[in-house]
């Protein structure tokens, strides 16, 4: 499920007006409340995949699979209360009056079965729709109708096959009422993904005799659909994994951001400049004394990583190193993971790591993103950055106040702020953190209010 132009499609196709009336005569035994339990644990088998871990939330179920899953029930399904079936009890229980012509329909959906088909010529408006099943070659005619102009010869059909009663020809069968189009791809794999699953249960039940493939789809055709259902499911997790996020102005967003603590700032500037694959930025500040304390704050630096592979050359992670801190900003969790193995192979424990984020902004994907060969780009505005970085910061930086910091002798910023001479080291820590705010650049604005930082140390706040 790849390219947008082969995504799976659901197709809607007319049935027969007495094929409709006698699905709508079962359809109206399987709501009756002695049965109503019986319809939940068909539906629930059939849908399986989209029940587990919330998946139906992420990926929505496509009409035609609720239509097949309600043939399941309706052909397919037995009780497992001892009831009859749903067809056996319209054939023998049933005291009403059917008309003959909607009861010849019953052994045909008795004996129908999902299948994956292909057709064998190019679909004709008008002529017979000859396919051919990928599974065991059977032949399958269907007629003709106009809509089958929208099918093309390497596109398979998952459908139900039921067989016409009215003709004596035994491959000539009806549309069912709804069914998918999937690339020829995905027809084999979900094929393949069946035949595993069958393979599996053989060893497992140590019975080597499913039967032929009519009968094995027969008896467990809801697994055709957990395998299109895993298609759909795999697709998102692939969709999710190569999301690229952009922000306004069309750039990576940097949203996997590392905050480290280090007390070698010569030492880092230099081996940082050493690497190839960052190029250093100009330096974003002058050297300054802190007033009183002694304190000399060496120039800030920034490298930068660009990705080459396209024109214009974007920035994909960014280095930011102060007197006390590094703050490593990358597009991808996995962009993030070689850069801080990286650091830790140069600096060991030199570098102190405080914490992280990977998790960009919730998405709902769309079904043409889903399938889409492109990996999906998606804008991430500024408020979403904000609350993003706002909510990092606060935890990152609340969580510092209380951990041994290397500037500080191995002191906890909380507990040194309470000795006069340690308390402007502290104040000075706090102040180039707010100077160097990722949101500062970002946003214009810082994401976290420092005062909350030195209050939860005990100094005094300043004026925004």
């Amino acid at each position: 499920m790849k390219r947008v132009n082969e995504q799976p499609a659901g197709f809607w196709s007319p049935r027969p007006p007495s094929l409709d009336a006698v699905l709508a005569r079962v359809e109206a035994l399987s709501l009756e409340p002695e049965f109503r339990l019986q319809r939940e644990l068909a539906f629930a088998r059939a849908l399986k995949p989209y029940l587990q871990e919330g998946a139906g939330r992420l990926v929505p179920l496509l009409e035609q699979e609720t239509e097949l899953a309600s043939l399941y029930l309706f052909c397919d399904f037995y009780p497992e209360d001892g009831q009859l079936t749903l067809i056996e009890q319209l054939r023998d229980v049933i005291t009403e009056h059917i008309p003959d012509e909607e009861r010849q329909w019953l052994d045909p959906l008795k004996h129908s079965h999902f299948d994956v088909l292909k057709p064998t010529s190019p679909p004709t408006p008008g002529e017979d729709l000859v396919l051919r099943s990928l599974a065991d070659g059977t032949r399958v005619v269907l007629p003709g109708e106009g809509f089958v102009k929208e099918f093309a010869m390497d596109r398979p059909l998952l459908i139900r096959v039921i067989h016409d009663p009215n003709t004596q020809e035994p491959d000539k069968a009806v549309w069912a009422g709804g069914g998918i189009a999937l690339s020829q791809a995905d027809a084999e794999a979900l094929l393949n993904t069946t035949s595993e699953w069958r393979r599996e249960m053989e060893i497992t039940t140590g019975s080597f005799a499913l039967g032929e493939w009519k009968e094995f789809a027969k008896r467990f055709g809801y697994m055709i659909l957990w395998a299109f259902a895993q298609r759909r499911l795999d697709a998102l997790v692939d969709a999710v994994v190569h999301i690229g996020y952009r922000d306004s102005g069309g750039r990576p967003y940097l949203y996997a951001v590392a905050l480290y603590d280090h007390h070698a700032y010569r030492l880092f500037a230099e081996r940082l400049s050493s690497m190839s694959e960052f190029e250093s930025e100009k330096p974003m500040l002058s050297v300054e004394a802190q007033a009183g304390i002694g304190i000399t704050v060496p120039l800030t630096r920034t490298w930068v990583q660009r990705d080459t592979t396209g024109a214009p050359a974007f920035i994909v992670a960014k280095l930011t190193l102060t007197s006390s801190q590094l703050i490593v900003e990358c597009n991808s969790p996995e962009r993030l993971d070689q850069i801080k193995h990286r650091l830790a192979a140069s600096f060991g424990f030199s570098l102190h790591f405080r914490d992280e984020t990977l998790v960009p902004p919730a998405r709902q994907l769309s079904a043409a993103e889903l399938s889409s060969g492109e990996p999906p780009m998606l804008v991430v505005t500024q408020e979403e950055d904000g609350a993003l970085l706002s909510q990092f910061l606060e935890k990152a930086y609340l969580e510092w106040s209380d951990q041994p910091h290397l500037a500080l002798g191995g002191q906890t910023p909380r507990h040194a702020a309470a000795f006069p001479t340690m308390r402007g080291v502290v104040a000075a820590l706090i102040d180039e953190m707010a100077q160097h705010d990722p949101g500062l650049w970002r946003l214009g604005k810082p994401a976290f209010n420092y005062n909350r930082l030195r209050a939860h140390v005990g100094l005094e706040e300043k004026p925004e």
